[in-house]
């Protein structure tokens, strides 16, 4: 005999958040790549005057999840625009500034 559905408990999701994962990782370039069947997106840290980049964290989703988070995303942007205002982006078509815009300075 089957037990009934709890309906209440059906749409329930356990979501557990480790500790060193609640911690989380600092980034400030990501760097998007994609097959036909998943997206690969890596999360770097760069830090002024240094050419090179760690990656901190990768994250593989399928195409249908990937757009889910896009539009997540673009919501919450919406979002925090609305109480914040508008996000300034800089022009990066000559690449990724590697001086962050800041003074150059000497130890």
């Amino acid at each position: 005999m089957k037990e009934p559905v709890d309906q209440k408990n059906q749409n329930h999701i356990n979501i557990e958040l480790p500790e060193a994962v609640a911690e989380g990782h600092y980034s400030n370039l990501s760097i998007i790549t994609h097959s036909t069947s998943e997206f690969i997106i890596d999360f770097i840290q760069l830090m002024p005057g240094v050419p090179k980049g760690k990656v901190k964290s990768r994250i593989v989703m399928t195409p249908e999840n990937t757009k889910k988070l896009m539009l997540a995303l673009r919501d919450n942007l919406n979002k925090f625009e609305s109480i914040h205002g508008k996000i300034k982006t800089l022009d990066l078509s000559n690449g990724i500034p590697m001086n962050f815009g800041g003074p150059t300075t000497e130890a």
